[in-house]
């Protein structure tokens, strides 16, 4: 006796982003750095703070931060006020500068026991993991935006890659500025990155007075 073909029966899952922000994450304000560094200077958290400023200096992506060798902040005895990688995504050099508050956090944390031998700025906690992953990083962000009472779910890692150019663009307008900084090889990336186009059209529309 034939059978009929029965239709397919699928488990019904829900979606991926059911219940949570998406889209572009937030960058941070300078009061919420400086609360933020403030909280990990008291703590004594001399990895996470040095993590921090570095990750708001090189406006870097997470997969390249974590990466990080000692020899590309370090050389001579001290570390150094720029420094340039070559970027895993786009395989481009981008160059960064690392000020003076960075470069101290930086000093103290290779002064630090768990640095000992290490080629990595990062190392992992275990011998098979040489440096933290990106899910460690990104936890990492969670703990300090949760710190400071803001939303979790509306910042993430690369909320610490547009802090500071947010800042230059406000106050300069300089989007080339802003796009050698990223390493975007286009400037409509820069543009889309930083959601300018509404910003530019609003101001320019509050400008004009009927």
């Amino acid at each position: 006796m034939p059978t009929k073909n029965l239709p397919a029966i699928r488990a019904c899952r829900p979606a991926w982003n059911k219940g949570r922000i998406v889209g572009q994450k937030r960058p941070l304000e300078p009061k919420h750095v400086w609360a933020i560094r403030v909280r990990l200077e008291i703590a004594q958290r001399t990895r996470e703070l040095a993590l921090f400023n570095l990750a708001i200096d090189s406006k870097l992506r997470g997969c390249d931060l974590v990466k990080l060798m000692v020899a590309d902040v370090y050389a001579a005895g001290q570390v150094k006020h720029r420094a340039s990688i070559v970027q895993s995504k786009t395989r481009r050099p981008v160059s960064f500068e690392i000020t003076e508050g960075t470069r101290k956090a930086i000093r103290t944390w290779l002064d630090a026991p768990l640095m000992v031998g290490s080629e990595h700025l990062w190392p992992g906690r275990f011998h098979e993991r040489r440096h933290i992953s990106t899910r460690q990083y990104a936890r990492l962000v969670r703990d300090w935006v949760t710190s400071i009472g803001l939303e979790p779910s509306a910042y993430g890692t690369h909320s610490m890659r547009r802090t500071k150019v947010a800042q230059i663009y406000r106050k300069t307008g300089n989007l080339r500025a802003v796009q050698l900084l990223l390493g975007h090889t286009k400037m409509d990336s820069t543009v889309r990155y930083l959601g300018v186009e509404l910003e530019d059209a609003l101001a320019i529309a509050e400008a004009v007075e009927l």
